[in-house]
C-alpha cells in the first residue's frame, strides 16, 4: 500500500542591507585675540648724597691757612695779650699803692716779671686729632610706579558644524517559498 508523505521544501527569506555612512565635520575656527600691555609709568627722583669735610682745623693746626685768617688770629693772639698786660699792671699798681700792707710787692712782682714760664715738653700732633670734620647726608630715592593693566579683547568663533545623513537601504535580496508535495514511496 502506498502511504502519502508530505515533502516540504522551505527556504528562508534574505535581506539585503546597504548603509553608506554619515559624514559629519566639524570645525572650529580660532579666536580672534587682541592684547595691549600699556607701558608701565615709571618715576624716578633722587637727591644726590651730600659729602662735607671741613679740613679748616687741620689747616690752622699746620699753620697753612689763609692770609686773612693768619692776620685775624694774629690780630685775635695780640689784643687777649694786652687785656693780660693791663690786668697785670692794674693788679700789680693796686698791690704797690697798698705798701703799708705787710709783705714786698715789690720784690714779688720783680720776681714774677723776671722769670718766664718754661714750656711743657710732650708729644703734639699736628693736625691734632679730629681735626678734620665730615658730615654726611645720603642720597634719597623716590619711586614711583604706575602699572597698567593689559587691554584684552576676545572674539570666539562659532564652530562650523557640517553634516550629511547616512543612508541605509533593506531590500529583500531572496524571499521565502514554501513548496509542499505529496508524494508516495512505493
Amino acid at each position: 500500500m502506498q502511504i502519502p508523505q508530505i515533502s516540504m521544501q522551505s527556504q528562508m527569506a534574505q535581506i539585503q542591507i546597504r548603509q553608506t555612512k554619515g559624514i559629519q565635520e566639524i570645525r572650529q575656527p580660532n579666536a580672534e585675540l587682541s592684547i595691549q600691555q600699556p607701558h608701565v609709568a615709571l618715576s624716578i627722583q633722587t637727591t644726590p648724597a651730600k659729602l662735607q669735610i671741613d679740613q679748616t682745623q687741620a689747616w690752622e693746626d699746620m699753620n697753612l691757612m689763609h692770609i686773612f685768617r693768619q692776620n685775624e688770629k694774629a690780630a685775635e693772639e695780640g689784643k687777649n695779650s694786652l687785656l693780660e698786660g693791663i690786668g697785670r699792671r692794674a693788679e700789680q699798681g693796686s698791690e704797690l699803692m697798698k705798701l703799708e700792707n705787710v709783705g714786698t710787692p715789690v720784690i714779688n712782682q720783680a720776681i714774677m716779671d723776671g722769670n718766664r714760664q718754661n714750656k711743657s715738653l710732650g708729644i703734639k700732633f699736628i693736625p691734632s686729632q679730629f681735626a678734620v670734620k665730615t658730615s654726611y647726608e645720603p642720597a634719597q630715592v623716590q619711586i614711583e610706579v604706575q602699572t597698567n593693566k593689559p587691554i584684552v579683547e576676545a572674539s570666539t568663533q562659532k564652530p562650523i558644524h557640517n553634516f550629511e545623513r547616512g543612508t541605509v537601504m533593506v531590500d529583500m535580496e531572496q524571499y521565502q517559498q514554501l513548496e509542499m508535495d505529496v508524494v508516495y514511496n512505493d
